[in-house]
């Protein structure tokens, strides 16, 4: 919400959580320090190469206790500090909720304020969307923003959903000493992702120990003395498995609750998540929204910093859109899988045919130097054109290259255009060019 006064901005901030949102408290910072963990334990344990054996002792309650210091760091640092030193901006804690009128009423302290604005932003982000299995609440379970606060090792987890974050957490788990199963109810992990790269994951989780089931619905927990009994629905029958601890990783809802948005002409989608136009704004001309409570196809930090900038640009006059084209994807598990733009399926719906190469990992020299096996690179491109639509790939330290993917696809290069590019040798970035050769060689 914000005033325009004398040239400057005047700014209230309302916030009822801590200060920096899902991605620094409970998304990808400790989600990426918890994969790391599981990393180091993984190749201390066990490494790609002949001759080289070591061991490794895990105590979980100091890792996450690093874990949660380093939240507490992060956010002191990058959120609290910045808050503090920026003019203008005043910080109410509190909830929110639009009047008839187009102002705000924030409950804080057992006070209800009155406010009232040129320009609103929301910006409320998400929660966890558990769904309604009998007897889970009864049995108790943690989601992606609990976790964290688990300090006793369990000896078993089953993680609810292979999205993003349920491969993420689970192969992390798993390396740490956990013993994993994920259940999915689609046909595959990472259904989202292209098939190829979904299999190379699904075998390189079940290498490592993980159980995985596909095509299965959880329909019933209960307690069992001190583990919890899950009964699964599978393409088999009816299964039972014992775990410790339930992690549920089915998606997010959007944090629009409460805010009577309907009531101020603010148009939401049939999940209850923002519609907003290009600029941001929606469908009300003095409200605009960003970040994770936005309706759009991925859930991502660097979406919600790109998003804030063209709403507040728009907010004070501005004319910036939001492009969405060539935004890189990427889930961090070992190897990490990047998908950049269109994927095969996508192509064929928008422009009825596609043509598509793919590139073995091993065919890399940086894959046989290191010892890693298990990888692919796949390229999407228009026929008619070449112009390249998508790249997808599952490979070590492929969040490092996918912002090279990016670019192409933002700047419509063709394959012709992205045989120019020069590689670095020997490297894994190598398999964006060699995976183009395939269309001519």
């Amino acid at each position: 919400m914000s005033e325009l006064s004398g040239g400057d901005a005047r700014i209230a901030l309302v916030n009822s959580g801590p200060i920096g949102g899902t991605c620094v408290n409970v998304g990808c910072v400790p989600s990426k320090a918890l994969i790391e963990a599981g990393k180091l334990a993984f190749e201390s344990s066990r490494t790609r190469i002949p001759g080289i054996r070591s061991r490794t002792e895990i105590s979980f309650e100091e890792v996450m206790s690093w874990i949660r210091r380093t939240v507490n760091d992060l956010r002191h640092e990058k959120y609290e500090v910045l808050l503090e030193k920026l003019d203008g901006v005043e910080l109410f804690r509190g909830r929110a909720s639009f009047r008839g009128d187009g102002s705000l009423t924030v409950k804080q302290d057992g006070r209800d304020l009155e406010m009232k604005g040129r320009r609103y932003l929301i910006s409320t982000g998400s929660r966890p969307a558990v769904p309604p299995i009998e007897g889970l609440e009864e049995a108790g379970y943690v989601t992606s923003d609990d976790v964290w606060k688990m300090s006793e090792r369990p000896e078993s987890m089953m993680v609810v959903g292979a999205g993003a974050i349920g491969v993420e957490i689970g192969q992390a788990m798993n390396r740490l000493g956990f013993k994993t199963t994920i259940v999915e109810v689609l046909d595959r992990v990472l259904p989202r992702i292209e098939p190829e790269l979904s299999k190379v994951l699904t075998d390189v989780l079940r290498e490592e120990g993980i159980k995985i089931y596909t095509k299965t619905r959880v329909v019933c927990v209960r307690k069992k003395g001190e583990i919890k009994a899950v009964e699964l629905v599978t393409g088999e029958g009816r299964r039972e498995e014992e775990v410790e601890q339930v992690l549920v990783a089915t998606g997010r809802k959007p944090n629009t609750d409460g805010l009577n948005l309907e009531g101020v002409g603010v148009k939401l989608d049939k999940r209850g998540f923002v519609e907003t136009y290009t600029t941001m704004r929606t469908t009300n001309p003095n409200v605009y929204a960003a970040g994770d409570v936005v309706s759009k196809k991925w859930m991502l930090e660097t979406l919600v910093a790109r998003e804030g900038v063209v709403a507040a640009i728009n907010m004070y006059g501005g004319k910036a859109k939001m492009d969405y084209k060539g935004v890189p994807l990427v889930v961090f598990t070992e190897p990490q899988v990047a998908s950049v733009g269109l994927t095969e399926e996508e192509t064929v719906k928008e422009l009825g045919g596609c043509a598509c190469r793919t590139l073995e990992l091993y065919d890399l020299p940086k894959a046989r130097i290191t010892g890693y096996k298990s990888g692919i690179a796949k390229v999407v491109i228009d026929p008619s054109t070449g112009r390249v639509l998508g790249y997808h790939v599952i490979a070590p330290n492929a969040a490092e290259f996918a912002s090279t993917a990016s670019l192409i696809i933002r700047y419509n290069l063709t394959v012709e255009d992205v045989l120019w590019i020069h590689s670095v040798f020997p490297t894994f970035s190598e398999s964006l060019k060699l995976v183009v050769t395939k269309f001519f060689r």
